[in-house]
């Protein structure tokens, strides 16, 4: 349709909405994400919300004329799931992003889905307290974004993904209507869990406005590990020895001999003359100090080079390790993050056979991995060329991506652990889940989204 043919939405939001953005550079913002997915064309406006009553405004606007929403925070995402296009309207949350209260006896917050991740943490610690989840894009990614895809990150060995840390959530319904899920008790079991229904949907079912969260004691102590070894085969086994000696890591990162040579030439520094692979370990609470001790000796049967750190500031030194894998990847050239996860005594396998993969097909691929829970990124970069089109891979590196999908469902795993499915991984779905997993939740969305108008393409 044209844009005239949109004129009585857009004049309903500029009149009823805070604030209504239609010029170039903010179109173009929301027509990407960071994994690099580009929409076929520009969105009709974004809708820049600063309240929950802008939101549902803007969803019964929306309804009223039928006119497609995608729901987006800071546009952080890696699976395309936010990513707006011709036809669509923006619903931006990323000016919700106030505390509205953190109580450290029940040791909850209740926050707007703007918030970044890392600032919520940084709130907590005034109190003794902290945000468990922790994604490595924390600095920059927003807590609804979290509760869309149900994000991971690198505590989760301990402390779980998003899901384990939310409480309740408040949602804006495809018709401007506003429910309030869950409690803010530890314990509630009244009615259907549809908080969980709501965490990990991508902006399908509902656009979530807030959420109240569970908070944790922040540790007095938390020390770390880091080991270099030969082969990323027995880095992989490390990894596996350390579940098997029934050792209790806050932290357990893997990273390979790309990622380290992309962070020495981003970072200046010399990691990867250490090994062929890089493991991070961190144990935290009371009893971290035997447990860094205890992890320590199953790393260092085999590693090549090993460090502790003593103290939180060599700690956080290396853990910072890991969090400059992707920014360094990215000053590399173009990119696809893959999400898979498999069971973590398949962990060695499946790094051999990522490798294996992309040997084969002379593709360029990073692997790096949350260790103690499975869940692998392999990120296979290409030197983009002119006529390329804007995020999508070439045919070769495409192949060895299909194969890398279809070996995590082969080793009994998931084609996304943290990421979500986004408009990225549709077409794996099927493969994962059935389709009468499929069927079924699409009733659910009918219930839901009668018009379809939440987030069409992404998701199931």
């Amino acid at each position: 349709m044209s844009t005239a043919s949109h004129l009585p939405l857009l004049n309903d939001l500029a009149s009823q909405v805070s604030e209504v953005l239609t010029d170039e550079i903010s179109l173009l913002a929301a027509s990407t994400d960071r994994s690099g997915s580009v929409a076929d064309g520009l969105p009709l406006a974004v809708v820049k919300a600063h309240s929950v009553d802008d939101v549902r405004t803007a969803m019964r606007i929306a309804s009223t004329h039928r006119v497609p929403v995608i729901p987006r925070g800071t546009g952080t995402g890696l699976a395309g799931g936010a990513v707006a296009g011709t036809g669509h309207l923006v619903v931006d949350l990323s000016a919700m992003d106030r505390i509205l209260e953190l109580d450290p006896v029940d040791e909850i917050a209740v926050v707007e889905a703007g918030l970044l991740t890392a600032d919520l943490d940084a709130a907590a610690a005034k109190v003794g307290l902290r945000y468990a989840p922790d994604p490595a894009s924390a600095a920059i990614c927003s807590i609804g974004g979290n509760v869309a895809t149900n994000a991971g990150g690198l505590r989760c060995v301990k402390y779980g993904v998003t899901r384990e840390a939310v409480l309740g959530l408040d949602v804006v319904l495809a018709d401007g209507s506003l429910i309030h899920t869950g409690r803010r008790t530890m314990k509630g079991v009244a009615g259907l869990d549809l908080t969980a229904l709501f965490v990990g949907s991508e902006g399908t079912l509902g656009i979530v406005v807030g959420a109240t969260l569970r908070l944790k004691a922040r540790p007095v102590t938390t020390l770390t590990a880091s080991a270099a070894y030969a082969s990323t085969a027995a880095a992989a086994r490390a990894c596996a020895e350390i579940a098997a000696a029934r050792r209790l890591p806050s932290m357990l990162e893997f990273i390979d001999r790309r990622c380290l040579e992309a962070i020495d030439r981003f970072a200046g520094t010399t990691y990867a003359s250490r090994g062929d692979a890089l493991v991070i370990a961190q144990a935290d609470g009371p009893a971290a100090e035997t447990e860094i001790e205890a992890i320590a000796a199953v790393l260092g049967k085999e590693a090549t080079w090993i460090e502790q750190g003593v103290d939180e500031e060599s700690s956080e030194r290396l853990v910072q390790t890991r969090r400059q894998v992707l920014p360094a990847i990215e000053a590399e050239g173009s990119f696809f993050i893959e999400d898979i996860c498999v069971p973590r005594s398949r962990l060695a396998e499946a790094v051999d056979r990522i490798s294996e993969i992309s040997e084969r097909h002379g593709v360029r691929t990073y692997t790096l991995a949350h260790a103690g829970d499975g869940n692998l990124h392999p990120v296979i970069g290409w030197d983009p060329s002119p006529g390329d089109i804007p995020g999508v891979m070439p045919p070769v590196e495409t192949a060895a991506s299909d194969e890398i999908f279809a070996l995590a469902i082969d080793l009994g795993g998931t084609t996304t652990g943290e990421h979500g499915v986004g408009r990225l991984k549709r077409k794996w779905l099927e493969s994962e889940i059935g389709t009468d997993s499929i069927d079924l939740q699409h009733r659910i969305k009918a219930a839901l989204d009668p018009l379809g108008i939440l987030n069409p393409g992404s998701g199931f």
